[in-house]
């Protein structure tokens, strides 16, 4: 393994960042948003990756003084993410991003999928910037001031466009049944 990749090899850098730890608590919530993001598990893993990747070699770079790590993290992750939708065409449905539980009934798996393609169907209609929020939202679980941090907008407008945005899918969900 690369030396300069190797999180063990010096675990504390000269802002006294524990990155084994951060790796461990951050890694669901970049998975989870580049899940919600790309879909496909392969694919939000080597995403995942690459986020990592970038933020341990930018380590040097990164200003407490800025922003919280979570957001200098995020950062790096939605950028990854924009290069990845940049050099595909066309970009992967989020529809694709189920996979069966084990020990769950047949009934109950296709019930999940039918429901999953449906609200990917609904996700497919929203404007960038709101499948942004929604991904940063519920697939990173960001709190609205991080998300304001990452966008540029304000914390007070990320709730109303997630306000919005929740309504209006359950709206559509509700109007579909």
């Amino acid at each position: 393994m690369n030396a300069e990749l190797d999180l063990c090899a010096q675990p504390r850098d000269a802002h006294g960042i524990d990155w084994s730890e951060l790796y461990a608590d951050q890694l669901p919530r970049v998975y989870n948003f580049m899940r919600y993001r790309v879909g496909d598990g392969p694919v939000a893993e080597d995403l995942t990756a690459a986020t990592f990747e970038k933020a341990w070699r930018g380590r040097k770079r990164y200003r407490r003084d800025k922003a919280a790590f979570s957001t200098w993290l995020f950062t790096i992750a939605r950028n990854v993410a924009i290069d990845y939708f940049r050099r595909q065409r066309p970009t992967v449905p989020l529809e694709s991003i189920s996979q069966r539980p084990d020990g769950v009934s047949v009934e109950e798996t296709v019930q999940r999928r039918a429901d999953l393609d449906r609200l990917g169907a609904l996700l497919a209609g929203l404007s960038s910037r709101e499948r942004d929020v929604i991904s940063l939202k519920y697939g990173a679980g960001l709190t609205n001031r991080s998300i304001a941090s990452l966008t540029g907008l304000g914390e007070s407008n990320v709730g109303t466009i997630l306000y919005r945005v929740v309504r209006r899918l359950r709206e559509q969900w509700k109007s579909e049944l």
